[in-house]
């Protein structure tokens, strides 16, 4: 889709930070930068996620996310966000 919108965001969590469970308003990818921490989905189980690991979350999928250490992640959602999608294809 030409002109979709995405919004990026920075979050910074402090050693023992967290942001609790919530559905997502649009589809997420969730892409550590720096740290470690866990994030938990739908299944409510909490997997260890750490930097340069990505987390894609559907629209409305219940999650969160916690940090004992501290935590640096880049936020994307938008409602055109697809987990796979394709290159577009070169004009002929």
């Amino acid at each position: 889709e030409t002109g979709a919108l995405v919004q990026a965001a920075i979050f910074r969590f402090e050693p023992g930070g967290r942001i609790r469970r919530h559905p997502g308003t649009y589809p997420q990818i969730i892409a550590v930068l720096e740290g470690s921490g866990e994030v938990s989905a739908a299944n409510g189980v909490d997997e260890p996620i750490r930097a340069g690991e990505a987390v894609f979350l559907h629209e409305g999928e219940d999650h969160e996310m916690k940090s004992e250490a501290g935590l640096t992640v880049l936020i994307l959602e938008g409602a055109s966000l697809d987990r796979f999608r394709g290159s577009p294809k070169p004009a002929a």
